[in-house]
């Protein structure tokens, strides 16, 4: 898919500069015309993009004949590629002022392209940029080779990351400025333009999730998944846009795991199962189980519209399923501290007044206890923290010996009175400890009759 992105941006690009060049007017006293002017066209492969400028309304003006026949040599459409590079570097190294240096740079840097080299290629988009900031061509190739390098595992990767970003946003910053070419169609030039928005966007995304603005990166990478539709086939758009969603907080959860699964959809056999597992944790996270999720990656692999993934069930929710669903003689008392801590009113109704007054056996652990009255932790979750969720008013003052020392566990049987949902705590009165039945004593061994002494010899 990168590959097929490449050579649309360029051939974009090439088109571009070949239509708006400019042809040098030549003074009255100058020799005439040995060739023409139009600069050369034909496939590219390395990545390419349009050109910024409207045609001028005056043609640049060379007074110097040699200086005219040198550009128009430079670039006669009969050479091939290597030619047209030794003619343009020869013409830019005689004549570094020229009036038409931009142009000679702008068509060198297509060559370039045309010819596979891009290293040159960029080395010239960056002399381009330094007298014309604004030139689309250069600023789409920057930003392209820079992601893409970056993406590669590059060890300047973030740098390189940064760079595209700062090329990305010019692009975008100068497309307004861009003028069509002459020569082009409102569909074409709305087409070139599309082309070139989804790879500023995409340069200025994925510098931003570098830099870990997640917002950004999400609004940017997405704008260039949208921009056409091969860029929502694009493994290296998707999956980043996924992560931007999923990094941010809270976590969009519709949208990223929507674009992980289509991540997982396009990606490579040997990266697939990995992402989609991904996709899949994603999915459990937010929904609280992977229920629906077949319907999900399905969808995705299909190519269908995004799938809404309904959000896990609310703690209110859970409450009134638990309520409706479960027998009160069954809920243990972590159950219903999450009733009366989560629940809607009635929901809380429901179980408050079946336990209310009456009689509760139960076991939990002591935090702090003197002789009427135990502060104690009858959840997990509270035995766990050492925090008291049952304040039990003893019915008889106990003895020094028999109040349990702080940690221990022990049974004892209370009436609940009254409760507070949050911090939650609920006070039991009437509290009596229920003590372990004293083992029966062992019935006494019979006796045994001595032996007989041994008879005399």
């Amino acid at each position: 898919m990168k590959k097929i992105l490449l050579t649309v941006v360029l051939g974009v690009a090439g088109v571009a500069v070949a239509q708006t060049a400019s042809q040098p007017a030549q003074s009255q006293s100058a020799a005439p015309p040995t060739g023409s002017v139009n600069p050369p066209t034909g496939s590219v492969n390395p990545p390419t993009a349009q050109t910024a400028q409207s045609t001028p309304a005056a043609a640049p003006v060379i007074k110097d004949p040699a200086e005219y026949n040198a550009y128009v040599a430079a670039v006669d459409p009969a050479k091939d590629a290597n030619a047209h590079i030794s003619g343009l570097e020869a013409f830019l190294a005689q004549y570094p002022n020229s009036v038409m240096k931009n142009q000679a740079l702008e068509v060198l840097m297509q060559t370039y392209q045309q010819a596979g080299n891009v290293k040159k290629a960029m080395e010239t988009a960056a002399k381009v940029l330094a007298v014309e900031p604004c030139q689309e061509p250069a600023l789409t190739l920057m930003s392209y080779i820079d992601r893409q390098a970056s993406e590669g595992g590059d060890p300047n990767g973030k740098q390189l990351a940064a760079d595209a970003e700062k090329y990305g946003q010019t692009g975008l910053d100068c497309l307004p400025k861009f003028a069509k070419p002459d020569g082009t169609s409102e569909a074409d030039f709305q087409k070139m333009k599309d082309q070139m928005k989804g790879n500023f966007e995409a340069a200025v995304g994925w510098g931003a999730l570098q830099d870990k603005d997640d917002k950004k990166a999400a609004d940017s990478l997405r704008a260039a998944v949208d921009a056409n539709p091969e860029s929502g086939k694009d493994l290296s758009l998707l999956y980043p846009l996924a992560l931007a969603y999923l990094g941010q907080t809270p976590p969009d959860y519709q949208n990223g795991i929507w674009f992980a699964a289509r991540a997982a959809a396009v990606a490579p056999a040997a990266s697939a199962p990995g992402i989609e597992k991904y996709a899949r944790g994603q999915y459990i996270k937010f929904h609280a189980g992977d229920d629906g999720w077949a319907a999900v990656i399905g969808a995705a692999k299909a190519g269908a519209a995004q799938v809404p993934i309904k959000p896990a069930p609310t703690p209110a929710e859970q409450v009134h399923t638990l309520v409706t669903s479960k027998k009160l003689e069954d809920m243990s008392f972590a159950e219903m501290q999450f009733v009366f801590t989560n629940g809607a009113q009635v929901d809380q109704d429901v179980v408050w007044n079946a336990i209310k007054g009456k009689p509760m056996k139960m076991n939990a652990t002591v935090i702090s206890a003197t002789a009427t009255e135990f502060m104690i932790a009858g959840s997990s979750d509270d035995i766990d923290a050492k925090k008291a969720d049952i304040t039990l008013q003893l019915a008889e003052k106990l003895p020094p010996k028999m109040i349990p020392k702080d940690g221990a566990s022990f049974d004892f049987q209370g009436d609940p009175v009254s409760y507070t949902p949050n911090p939650f705590m609920m006070v039991m009165e009437k509290g009596v400890l229920i003590l372990p039945k004293a083992a029966p004593k062992p019935a006494p061994r019979p006796a045994h009759p001595k032996p007989a002494a041994a008879p005399a010899q």
